[in-house]
């Protein structure tokens, strides 16, 4: 089994660089099926997501001011964008388009999946990945994960699956299922230059294993990170990442301590999260200040997630599904992978 999941990985690198650039926009955004809120058809070149355009700039960071303020403050929020990615996966997408391409060090942040299967079967079939990590959430339904250095997994609701791409690999996330309700969240996070050619790693965490705690009203899961005296099993890398899932009982309030200096956002799901007087209903990002502690609160029931991480401050070189820090270094990931150097 494992030899014929190397053979198909390796058969994904002999792709000539216009062959893998088709199959890239086959399988990662479909430009028939893409749409916004307005219903408009999205040329895939402006996606973020999977950019095919080579970029080069410094990433986008909120200025975290020195003032000894402790409670973070909302200063901005959107609703995400709905497209199409992968083999037609609806994704709700909120860090990773031209609005917000990304937030130091976050590079996508994306709720996908559906109600049926014509939202998700067609999930993430096999492509390649260098320079950062990525990180899958599942709240409902089952996936399963197979990548080029012979691991695999399968993921129920409340399992987490920690993937460090670092110097190339090629993954495949599909569907565990055939019919019913599927719910996850992708998360890419940047690595430091230091750390982009480390040695690929993969960790499974499931539902059993996530830390949780009640407090007052409300269930704080720590997916990765610390709070609260809890800490997860999670390595989570040089950006020191906190990733909570809360859930709020309707009038409910709690105050979550974060690090000073992280850049830190939310993202509700279910219901309508209050912060300060600011709401953020289901669907939508919010962003906040520096601080050392982020005070939500809820009228009805409420699902969100908050994550924060240490910000990197250094350019960004990004082409598709690789992230580096200079256009050279992209055009090597493009040679690495047809040479075949991402599939061991």
């Amino acid at each position: 089994m494992q030899n014929e999941r190397r053979s198909r990985f390796a058969a994904a690198e002999a792709l000539p660089r216009n062959r893998f650039a088709m199959v890239l926009i086959q399988n990662l955004v479909s430009k028939q099926q893409s749409e916004l809120f307005s219903n408009k058809i999205v040329n895939f070149k402006s996606l973020n997501i999977y950019r095919m355009t080579s970029t080069s700039h410094t990433p986008l960071a909120i200025e975290l001011s020195s003032r000894s303020i402790d409670r973070r403050q909302p200063i901005a929020s959107r609703r995400g964008q709905v497209v199409r990615a992968g083999s037609g996966v609806k994704n709700i997408v909120t860090i990773g388009m031209d609005e917000l391409s990304e937030l130091d060090p976050f590079l996508l942040f994306a709720e996908f999946g559906g109600a049926g299967p014509e939202d998700y079967i067609g999930g993430f079939p096999d492509h390649p990945h260098r320079g950062f990590e990525t990180v899958t959430y599942v709240v409902e339904g089952r996936l399963k994960h197979a990548d080029s250095h012979g691991n695999e997994g399968r993921l129920g609701p409340g399992a987490v699956q920690w993937m460090t791409a670092a110097r190339g690999l090629i993954h495949a996330e599909m569907p565990d299922q055939a019919s019913g309700p599927l719910r996850a969240f992708q998360l890419w996070i940047n690595l430091p230059a230091r750390n982009k050619m480390d040695v690929p790693r993969y960790q499974d965490i499931p539902a059993e294993r996530v830390p949780s705690l009640e407090r007052d009203g409300v269930n704080v899961k720590v997916l990765a990170g610390a709070a609260f005296g809890l800490r997860s099993p999670i390595d989570a890398g040089p950006t020191d990442p906190v990733y909570l899932d809360l859930k709020l009982a309707p009038d409910s309030t709690i105050a979550v301590p974060l690090p000073r200096g992280h850049q830190a956002f939310a993202y509700v799901y279910e219901g309508c999260a209050c912060f300060g007087k600011q709401e953020a209903r289901a669907e939508t990002i919010t962003l906040f200040s520096d601080g050392d502690h982020l005070e939500v609160s809820a009228r009805e029931s409420t699902r969100l997630l908050l994550l924060a991480a240490r910000p990197i401050g250094e350019p960004i070189a990004r082409q598709g599904p690789f992230v580096m820090n200079t256009l050279q270094e992209i055009r090597q990931a493009f040679a690495d992978y047809q040479a075949g150097r991402f599939s061991s």
